[in-house]
């Protein structure tokens, strides 16, 4: 689903301030730049903000720079993550709207705006990096992959971007779920997972991706941490979606090598007599199988029941993505056909 250019009236009007929050480690070479660009969007775009840099602990002249191209600088004392970075400028911030962007110079800011419209009709408008000009690079490819297909799966639904770090949200809707987010950069595949499982909307504006100014800081051991934490979402809002599927899978081979086990005893028998009565007819291999599938089933329904149970307990900050349609008391009705 795409949106037309955003309208400056509309937004200035829908939005009394915007926190825009850029977490930085060690990126002085291009965090001025991006202060500078964020500040000729937004005030271009009319739209009341403030700037803020949260320095993640660096050890080069990241603060001082942002500072001086007119940035909020809040400073970790050390490295603790892109996720801890981001709560501590969500925390802190001024305005109850929230925009989160690189400092590497990867995502279009000039975006931003539609990314606000978007937000009227939405708990969170995500950038997916989906657009013509898109430059990951290709060892990262397959591990996004198979990600998204497991995300996918626990959301029940297709996730065009799992992790982009360009996005609007309101700061109530994110806050709730502060308890079960990352600390490190799987803080953006969290949020979204854990929006999407309570049925919160989202929604997609495609946008490019550029190469990144520096080095990267994710390297090939963030994959499994990616991996684990799907995983650990899918237990915390959706088991079924994960347990459910493998404990079919597994009784599924466990009735095959069932069927097997059963046919290979029926041609051997004929050559045996009363031995046959006490022969086994199972192999080991066929029971195990039978048995994983039932415990799969079970730690998913457990798991889904104590879930349910605790969500009675649990107030949601309720969706905005609901619109009012009235009709008019003056309308005059339509008049009863004659027949």
């Amino acid at each position: 689903m795409t949106w037309a250019p955003a309208s400056t009236t509309d937004i200035a009007a829908l939005l009394p301030g915007v926190t825009v929050l850029v977490p930085a480690f060690n990126e002085e070479d291009a965090v001025a730049r991006e202060v500078e660009e964020l500040r000729r969007i937004l005030v271009d775009a009319g739209i009341p903000h403030e700037i803020t840099v949260v320095d993640d602990g660096s050890t080069d002249q990241t603060a001082a720079r942002a500072v001086a191209a007119g940035g909020r600088v809040l400073r970790h004392l050390e490295n603790r993550g892109y996720g801890a970075a981001l709560k501590t400028g969500i925390m802190a911030a001024r305005h109850e709207m929230l925009v989160i962007t690189d400092a590497d110079g990867t995502y279009p800011v000039d975006r931003i705006p539609d990314l606000l419209e978007a937000l009227k009709a939405s708990d969170m408008a995500v950038g997916a990096r989906t657009g013509a000009n898109v430059r990951i690079p290709l060892i990262r490819r397959p591990a996004k992959w198979i990600l998204g297909l497991v995300a996918n799966l626990v959301a029940g639904q297709r996730i065009p971007d799992l992790n982009s770090g360009l996005r609007a949200f309101r700061r109530d809707t994110v806050e709730q779920y502060f308890s079960v987010l990352s600390n490190q950069f799987s803080f953006t595949t969290t949020v979204t997972l854990a929006l999407l499982a309570d049925g919160y909307r989202v929604t997609y504006h495609p946008i490019d991706y550029h190469v990144r100014i520096g080095k990267s800081k994710i390297t090939p051991r963030h994959f499994m941490d990616f991996l684990i934490l799907v995983l650990r979402m899918a237990m915390l809002f959706q088991p079924l979606r994960v347990f459910l599927p493998l404990a079919i899978g597994f009784g599924a081979l466990g009735a095959a090598k069932v069927a097997f086990d059963v046919s290979v005893f029926a041609m051997l028998s004929r050559s045996q007599g009363l031995e046959r009565l006490y022969a086994p007819v199972l192999s080991t291999s066929a029971l195990l199988l039978l048995v994983i599938a039932l415990q799969l089933a079970m730690v998913g329904l457990v798991a889904d029941g104590v879930l349910r149970r605790i969500a009675q307990a649990r107030a949601l900050v309720p969706s905005r993505a609901v619109r009012a349609v009235e009709t008019s008391a003056s309308t005059p009705s339509a008049p009863a056909s004659s027949r």
